[in-house]
């Protein structure tokens, strides 16, 4: 029997790893993009004592390898009388990360708006909550899809590094198959073509994005 005659065998082991993968991602990149509008709501229009805390804590967390986020969710918070399972634990350590990392891209963006049309919508009597949803809001997603897409492409590699917390996902799959067999170029190959078959799937759908955007006029604003 071939190594990969093996690896078709233990299929339902990368399977399942694929699917814990895209659960992991999926709800994780969901905090994130949240965490990441909720915080520029909360930079919109802020005094500087508000605004300077939040950009300080922004500015931390992406200065933070994200390694050492996933240690003291899972080995630090027990400390404090709190515990998460490696699973969750995972998953708030890739929301929180990236939802940084989102606040500062859609940051960015805001500030290229040009003043008249919040000057426009104050006139017209938008509130605050009015105004960023419909106006500022769709904006932003729409200009900063690009970056917005290689930042999925991160968080998505990103998940490789639970297996350090035992979260039982692709790559752990990979290793545990790679140490029963003694196949390890195979099995990681395996695993490399779902990560990249997952990365074409995002950049395609940033692509139709990107065509509803043009069509609702948010890339000639």
């Amino acid at each position: 029997m071939s190594n990969w005659d093996i690896l078709w065998e233990a299929r339902g082991e990368f399977l399942i790893g694929f699917w814990r993968t895209l659960e992991i991602f999926g709800l994780s990149i969901v905090g994130a993009f949240l965490i990441g509008c909720g915080l520029l709501y909360l930079l919109e229009g802020s005094r500087k004592r508000l605004t300077m805390p939040l950009r300080i804590v922004i500015d931390a967390m992406r200065m933070l390898p994200f390694l050492i986020l996933v240690y003291l969710l899972y080995y630090g918070l027990p400390t404090f009388g709190i515990r998460l399972d490696a699973w969750w634990s995972g998953v708030g350590a890739l929301a929180v990360y990236h939802g940084m990392y989102f606040a500062e891209i859609f940051r960015g963006n805001r500030l290229t708006f040009p003043p008249g049309q919040i000057e426009a919508a104050k006139a017209h009597g938008f509130t605050k909550g009015k105004m960023f949803f419909r106006l500022i809001l769709p904006q932003v997603i729409m200009q900063t899809r690009p970056l917005m897409g290689n930042q999925l492409i991160y968080a998505l590699k990103d998940t490789a590094f639970l297996v350090i917390i035992t979260v039982r996902e692709l790559t752990a799959a990979a290793n545990s198959l790679s140490s029963t067999y003694f196949i390890p170029t195979e099995a990681f190959i395996v695993v490399i073509g779902f990560y990249w078959a997952l990365s074409v799937a995002m950049e395609i759908i940033i692509k139709q994005c990107g065509r509803f955007g043009a069509k609702r006029g948010f890339d000639n604003v």
